[in-house]
């Protein structure tokens, strides 16, 4: 008692916030803390409604960055759009360490409380829908699971119908003078992208003289990047949902492993992985 007194007398602390906002009132930590509610009585329901929600949390912040940063790229702020991208990939690496922690639920441990999962799954995620479109991924199927909450429907179409992060990269290129197909820079944004052998030649000129193009080809870098960590992002997802369900159909009604696999096959920025080939 005498240590912390004497600390509060030295450093100045305050020990009573009853009239000044504390660290739980600024984070709000009561409506978090109070928001995981376990349905079965089974003791990793917790770990199941933490894992989720705290990825839902990093979600929202990706999303924060990556609307900034197709801001900047498209207003050619270049710095301050490196510096999100850079974050973003942070993010994911938090996402695939995640993935860890939900890997010390063993099967007979998650099929205790599966049943009372009823038919919510990951895949309804209108967040991580939202940055699967905001790369490029754009499939209309998907809008479907959110078409019950209308919110949440607009928040998901307004990422399928605006340029992706790879669409406002390639304006940007065309508006330096490289040669990038029209094509390519006022097309139906809805549709999955299609890659090029002359996005590809307008890349390889950046990348043949990356001290003329030094800020094109950081952002080729920063894509790279940022694709290289949603790879290992997926990667851990199907590794984790085969160790812990094995190839049981997942509880949303996909195929569950089989689905994710196909996922690893997506190549967003796909002009950006071949030029390392013809370099």
């Amino acid at each position: 008692m005498q240590d912390t007194q004497r600390i509060v007398a030295e450093e100045g602390a305050q020990l009573d916030f009853s009239r000044s906002m504390s660290y739980g009132d600024y984070l709000q930590l009561d409506r978090i803390l109070n928001a995981q509610q376990p349905l079965s009585p089974a003791h990793d329901e917790m770990l199941f409604i933490v894992q989720h929600q705290t990825s839902e949390l990093w979600m929202k912040l990706m999303l924060h960055e990556l609307h900034a940063a197709l801001g900047c790229i498209a207003e050619e702020r270049m710095a301050p759009a490196f510096k999100m991208l850079a974050r973003v990939s942070r993010i994911m690496e938090q996402l695939v360490s995640a993935w860890t922690v939900l890997a010390t639920m063993t099967p007979p441990e998650y099929t205790a409380m599966r049943p009372y999962l009823a038919q919510s799954s990951g895949f309804q995620s209108a967040q991580y829908r939202c940055i699967e479109f905001m790369l490029g991924n754009k499939n209309a199927a998907m809008l479907k699971p959110h078409a019950h909450r209308p919110e949440l429907l607009a928040m998901v179409e307004a990422a399928w119908q605006a340029p992706s992060l790879y669409d406002e990269a390639l304006r940007l290129l065309a508006r330096r003078g490289l040669p990038v197909p029209a094509g390519h820079l006022d097309r139906d944004w809805t549709q999955p992208y299609q890659a090029s052998d002359e996005v590809e030649q307008a890349w390889l000129t950046v990348y043949r003289d990356p001290e003329h193009y030094w800020d094109l080809y950081q952002l080729g870098e920063k894509l790279t990047d940022l694709e290289d960590a949603f790879r290992l992002w997926r990667f851990r997802h199907v590794t984790t949902v085969e160790r812990v369900i094995g190839f049981k159909r997942g509880t949303g009604g996909t195929g569950g492993v089989s689905y994710l696999r196909k996922m690893l096959d997506v190549v967003l920025f796909p002009e950006l992985w071949r030029l390392r080939t013809d370099l």
